[in-house]
């Protein structure tokens, strides 16, 4: 793939760039080949015989060579420094035992590092799902601090030198064994973030970088005071300000809000601009973690229902004072007893402030996989939108996987995206990474291919959801974005894929179809055992990551 020769803008002059011979995802005409960006705005969308007539000595043209133009990809749920660190730290996910990670600890230990970070460790695939003693973990490290988290990020396994660090002792979650959950969780976790704000900023770029080369331009954020600090998330923020070099960066902070005045004076303390006081401000926790709140007990364990951190009252309260102040609220919210108080909250909430108030501030809800057709209706009423993780059902939706070891029968209604679809809950997608890699063509199959037929969605309904309706759910400012269309900001991907088609997720018709009387545009065909692959990501008409394949002579 080629482009012209052509002498790079100077400061303050109109770049105009053309993209050809491809194909453009774009609603204006499914049949698009082409599309003119003049200064980070889409100008036109066509065919290639139009962008003959256009194309002239002042641009730059590129030859797609085939290749595939689409909206640049929103994660709905991403925690910046919190990947980097996992990008950059022992990688535990293809470990199938104590004893796999026994060794790549050992290993770990032998490179001289002060204290051992990991994560993704999932006794779920093991055969043998006993964990390793303390005094294992112990011996592996060779004596040094080890925090290893459990690939929900809920709960972890820790040293006893880590322990005597961070002071677990005494605290909830902590009972001298290797894993820690709840206060303890999060002691362990703070105490291994106290960290350099270079070495942070370091691991904010490698996330920000990973997301770019995957075809993301935009990232929410999700900040809160038990997993990043205010000086990471202006960190974060701060990139959003000057030349682009990445994608943008949508920031939220997760502090319960106690009255409109200590919300106020919260927003202003953070000296960055929130979209709201939401995202993991927890309801309650996770079900790999067994702390997310259920209605009845665990398949896996008598007797024991997970565990609820907010109360009514808390959450009720949080909710009509973000309304009052004209912005989002919201939790964390995974189990069905969890979404039971976070529902009665809003309730109370447009009891005490109004209805009318509740629904304009669009508050939102992140994940929400436990919710039955009366909760997804109520979701609906007061206008809440769900952010959700398609991936957690591709890794953990299967015969025999988590979930049906956590809840049995109960695990075939989780994530019910076609629910949420069909009663008009606003949905958009994400990873929760470092929680899920940032891969979103296998988010979007995830949604295709959901364990549960019934809960399946087109791959152009998903596609939405991972792009411009992860815009709508974060109440962005320019209704374009999200999409390519003449006047909508210049921001997408260019991805080489193997073919094109229409995806639908109904069994009982034809799934694959090329079909032009559809006049649907075409997405890349996503049974074909490998994702796309980017080439170019492009925010607001200013590459922010390229391949180098796509101007290869």
């Amino acid at each position: 793939m080629t482009t012209s020769q052509h002498t790079p803008a100077e400061s303050g002059q109109r770049r105009v760039t053309l993209y050809r011979n491809g194909s453009v995802y774009t609603a204006a005409d499914p049949f698009a080949s082409a599309l003119l960006v003049d200064d980070g705005v889409v100008a036109w969308v066509g065919s290639e015989q139009a962008a003959s007539s256009i194309a002239d000595s002042s641009m730059e043209i590129v030859d797609l060579q085939g290749a595939l133009v689409a909206p640049g990809f929103v994660d709905s749920h991403i925690h910046l420094t919190e990947t980097g660190i996992a990008l950059s730290g022992l990688q535990l996910g293809a470990v199938k035992s104590a004893a796999g990670l026994l060794d790549a600890v050992a290993e770990r230990a032998s490179l001289g590092h002060a204290v051992i970070l990991g994560h993704g460790w999932d006794d779920s695939t093991w055969h043998n799902r006993e964990l390793p003693t303390p005094e294992q973990l112990e011996r592996a490290a060779a004596g040094r601090p080890l925090y290893l988290a459990r690939i929900d990020v809920h709960s972890a396994l820790v040293s006893p030198s880590l322990a005597a660090a961070a002071g677990l002792h005494g605290l909830d979650g902590y009972s001298g064994g290797a894993v820690v959950t709840k206060a303890a969780h999060t002691a362990a976790r703070r105490f291994t973030r106290n960290l350099p704000e270079a070495q942070r900023a370091g691991f904010q770029e490698r996330a920000l970088q990973e997301a770019a080369s995957q075809g993301y331009v935009a990232l929410a954020e999700m900040a809160a005071p038990g997993i990043s600090s205010p000086e990471d998330l202006r960190m974060a923020m701060s990139r959003n300000n000057g030349p682009i070099t990445g994608p943008e960066v949508l920031g939220y902070w997760a502090e319960l809000a106690a009255s409109e005045e200590q919300a106020g004076n919260l927003l202003a303390s953070l000296g960055v601009p929130v979209r709201g006081l939401a995202g993991d401000l927890n309801i309650d926790g996770s079900l790999g973690s067994r702390t997310a709140a259920l209605r009845t007990d665990y398949a896996d364990a008598a007797g024991h229902r997970g565990s609820l951190y907010l109360s009514v009252d808390e959450a009720a309260t949080h909710l009509a004072i973000c309304s009052l102040l004209g912005i989002q609220g919201g939790f964390h919210v995974i189990g069905d007893a969890g979404l039971d108080l976070a529902l009665e909250a809003l309730d109370r909430a447009a009891a005490e402030v109004g209805e009318s108030r509740v629904r304009a501030a669009g508050h939102r809800f992140e994940h929400v996989e436990m919710a039955d057709e009366a909760a997804v209706k109520r979701l609906a009423h007061y206008s809440v939108s769900v952010s959700a993780q398609p991936a957690f059902d591709a890794l953990w939706g299967g015969p025999g996987a988590l979930y049906e070891q956590r809840l049995g029968e109960r695990s075939r209604a989780l994530n019910p995206f076609a629910a949420f679809y069909s009663a008009g809950v606003p949905i958009a997608f994400g990873s929760d990474s470092p929680v899920t890699p940032l891969r979103p063509w296998s988010s979007v199959r995830a949604c295709v291919e959901h364990h549960n037929p019934r809960e399946q969605i087109s791959a152009r309904a998903a596609f939405l959801g991972h792009t411009r309706a992860g815009y709508r759910a974060a109440r962005y400012s320019d209704p374009m974005a999200g999409q390519l269309v003449p006047g909508a900001p210049a921001s997408f991907a260019v991805w080489d894929v193997e073919e094109l088609m229409v995806q639908v997720s109904d069994g009982r018709v034809q799934s694959w179809s090329t079909d032009p009387r559809a006049r649907t545009p075409l997405l890349p065909a996503l049974d074909t055992g490998s994702d796309p692959v980017c080439l170019q990501t492009v925010r607001a008409g200013v590459e922010i990551y390229s391949s180098g394949d796509l101007r290869k002579p």
